[in-house]
């Protein structure tokens, strides 16, 4: 661990989340929830994040020698596990209630976390669902998007299908061009409201299901989109047995293998709330 923590402000603090935040949540399956963090705590924390996230960013592939999913961002992840002072932030209490707010529930316990910075010129992110990835036997999961910076359309701003997620797993695509196929005719032919802000600033955040339809454009702008993520469950989530080579991966990656049954309780998978 690089980092440390000395002088970064405390997230520990339990805020009320906004009632209208919890009922569009249920409703659509997302909600963006204003100044989280104000912008003197973003100050601090956004180079700390963004310094972890160069010093282990793996990607050295010049962009016309990706594919789609290595155009559409560079992805780091677990960022808490080697660096405090992302791991203050990722544990941070204030964060932790609103996702436990949002999906109704006492406590909760990290997934793991992401970085997703989208380069400019970075392509768009296919539709698709985040849950597809992983082998959790609850639909209470979610995820945290909140932008390092302000951002606005031409950067590449998550866009949601309204209503989507409770259907559980369409289809069988990871994040590809078949996934953006695929669920451009599923978003169209349900008549789903499509939803993206226009703006958000550094500090703000979506929540947003794990089954969510959703996508993000590309990065028409000259700055890097930088956004930090962080995965949710309820607390006593179980391992479902994995149902594709990605679900595999990630019960390894995330969970430490733990079997298939037994709470979701690894030391990868701290309760922080």
């Amino acid at each position: 661990m690089t980092t440390t923590i000395s002088g970064l402000p405390g997230l520990n603090d339990l805020k009320d989340t906004p009632a209208e935040n919890i009922n569009e949540f249920a409703e659509k399956g997302h909600t963006m929830v204003r100044d989280i963090l104000s912008a003197d705590e973003m100050a601090a924390y956004r180079p700390v994040i963004v310094d972890a996230a160069e010093r282990y960013n793996t990607e050295r592939r010049k962009m016309q020698d990706r594919d789609t999913y290595g155009k559409a961002f560079l992805q780091i992840m677990n960022l808490w596990r080697v660096d405090e002072g992302v791991k203050k932030f990722v544990l941070a209490k204030r964060l932790a209630k609103i996702a436990a707010d949002l999906m109704g529930v006492e406590n909760v316990r990290i997934y793991h976390d992401q970085a997703l910075f989208k380069e400019p010129g970075g392509g768009p992110t296919p539709w698709h669902q985040d849950q597809y990835y992983w082998p959790i036997d609850t639909n209470n999961t979610i995820t945290m998007w909140m932008p390092l910076i302000d951002i606005d359309l031409d950067m590449g701003m998550l866009t949601f299908a309204s209503g989507s997620y409770d259907k559980g797993s369409i289809f069988d695509y990871e994040i590809s061009d078949e996934s953006e196929s695929a669920f451009d005719d599923y978003v169209r032919g349900h008549k789903f409201p499509i939803s993206r802000a226009t703006t958000m600033k550094a500090g703000d955040a979506t929540f947003h299901r794990g089954f969510t339809i959703h996508n993000a454009p590309g990065n028409n702008s000259n700055k890097m989109r930088e956004v930090m993520t962080i995965i949710y469950l309820a607390d006593g989530a179980r391992v479902s047995p994995p149902k594709n080579e990605w679900q595999k991966n990630d019960l390894a990656k995330w969970m430490m293998n733990k079997p298939v049954g037994e709470l979701i309780d690894s030391e990868l998978n701290p309760k922080v709330l």
